[in-house]
C-alpha cells in the first residue's frame, strides 16, 4: 500500500508533536503516563531545592520535584511534588527538607505517618520540616565559639589597659629590681650548687666509707634482732601474752562476782557488814578512851588509878552530841 505525501507528512506532524510532548514531561520531571498523586509542600525557605529532585520514603525514590513558585506575596515558596502510588500514608505525614551530601543539594523525604488518619490525596498539602545541614549545624556550633572569643579578647584587652594603670614608673622600676635581686639570687645559688659539687667530690672516699658502715651498722643491727630472738625473745612475750591472758581471766571472774575480791566488789550485804563493823570498832575504841576502867583496872604500889577527866573540845565527845 503506497501512502500519499499528505499521510506521511501528517505521521510526521503528529509524531513531532508527542515527541515534544514527551520530552517537554522528561524535561519537567512529569511521566506523561503516571499514576502518581501530585501533593504540595510549603517552606519559607528551600535552599536551592530544584525541579526534577527526587522525593524518598526512608531512602527508597517514589517520586520528584514537579515545580517550584511563590505562594503569596510573603516570599512563602510553594513546592510540587508527584509520588507514587503504590505506598500510602496519612495526610498528617511531613514532608522534611534535608541535604542531600556533603557538598550541597536539597531533597524533599517524606516521614510517613499512620495515625489513622485520612491517606493522603492527591492535592492535599503536608506539613513541612526542615532538617539543619552540615553548613548551618557549623554554624550553629561556631557562633558561640567566635562570641567567646571575642569576649575573651575583649577581656584581655581590658585586662591589659588595666595592668599599665596599674604598673606605674614606680612599679615598674620595683618590678626591675626585683628581676635583678632574682638573677643574683640565681648566680648565688649556681656558686653554692658548685661549692656542694667540690665539697662531695673532695670527700667522695670519706662518704663511702660513712655508707660502709652504715650497712656494717644495719648488718650488725640484723644480727642483734636474731640474738634477741634465738635468746628466748618470742617465748618472753608468748609467757607475757598468757600473762595478760590470765590475769584478763581473774578481773572477769571478779566482775561476775566469783571469789573474795569479786564478792567484796559486788555483795553489798557484805559491804555494809564491813561498814558496821567498822562503825562498832571505832565506837569501842571511843569508849576505851572514855571509860578505860571498863577494861583495864591496874594499881601501881596500892595506889588507886585516877580517874580519866575527858578534855574540854573533845573531837569523840563532840560526835556523840546530836
Amino acid at each position: 500500500m503506497k501512502l500519499s505525501r499528505e499521510i506521511k507528512t501528517g505521521i510526521i506532524v503528529v509524531g513531532g508533536i508527542l515527541l515534544f510532548i514527551l520530552g517537554y514531561s522528561y524535561l519537567k520531571s512529569t511521566p506523561l503516563f503516571d499514576n502518581s498523586k501530585t501533593l504540595y509542600a510549603v517552606y519559607q525557605h528551600i535552599g536551592g531545592l530544584q525541579p526534577g529532585t527526587q522525593v524518598t520514603i526512608n531512602g527508597f525514590n517514589v517520586g520528584n520535584v514537579n515545580a517550584i513558585r511563590f505562594k503569596d506575596a510573603s516570599g512563602s515558596l510553594l513546592v510540587t511534588f508527584s509520588v507514587s502510588n503504590d505506598f500510602t500514608f496519612s495526610k498528617n505525614s511531613r514532608a522534611e527538607l534535608y541535604d542531600t551530601g556533603i557538598i550541597g543539594g536539597k531533597g524533599i523525604q517524606i516521614r510517613p505517618v499512620f495515625d489513622g488518619a485520612p491517606i493522603a490525596q492527591s492535592g492535599d498539602t503536608l506539613a513541612t520540616d526542615t532538617r539543619p545541614g552540615l553548613t548551618e549545624l557549623v554554624q550553629q556550633k561556631l557562633t558561640p565559639l567566635q562570641q567567646k572569643i571575642e569576649g575573651a579578647f575583649t577581656n584581655a584587652d581590658t585586662l591589659l589597659m588595666n595592668v599599665n594603670q596599674v604598673l606605674d614608673a614606680k612599679t615598674k622600676n620595683d618590678l626591675r629590681e626585683s628581676i635583678s635581686g632574682l638573677n643574683k639570687l640565681m648566680k648565688s645559688l649556681e656558686g653554692s650548687a658548685s661549692v656542694l659539687n667540690s665539697l662531695l667530690k673532695n670527700n667522695q672516699g670519706k662518704l663511702d666509707s660513712s655508707l660502709t658502715n652504715f650497712n656494717e651498722l644495719s648488718s650488725n643491727f640484723a644480727k642483734l634482732s636474731d640474738s634477741l630472738n634465738n635468746a628466748g625473745l618470742g617465748r618472753t612475750l608468748a609467757s607475757l601474752e598468757s600473762t595478760v591472758s590470765n590475769l584478763d581471766k581473774i578481773l572477769k571472774q571478779i566482775e561476775k562476782g566469783d571469789g573474795s575480791l569479786g564478792k567484796l566488789m559486788k555483795d553489798e550485804q557484805l559491804y555494809f557488814n564491813l561498814n558496821n563493823a567498822s562503825k562498832e570498832l571505832d565506837l569501842l575504841l571511843q569508849d576505851f578512851r572514855l571509860n578505860p576502867k571498863r577494861y583495864v583496872n591496874v594499881s601501881v604500889f596500892g595506889k588507886k588509878q585516877k580517874e580519866y577527866t575527858l578534855p574540854e573540845n573533845d573531837p569523840a565527845e563532840q560526835k556523840e552530841q546530836p
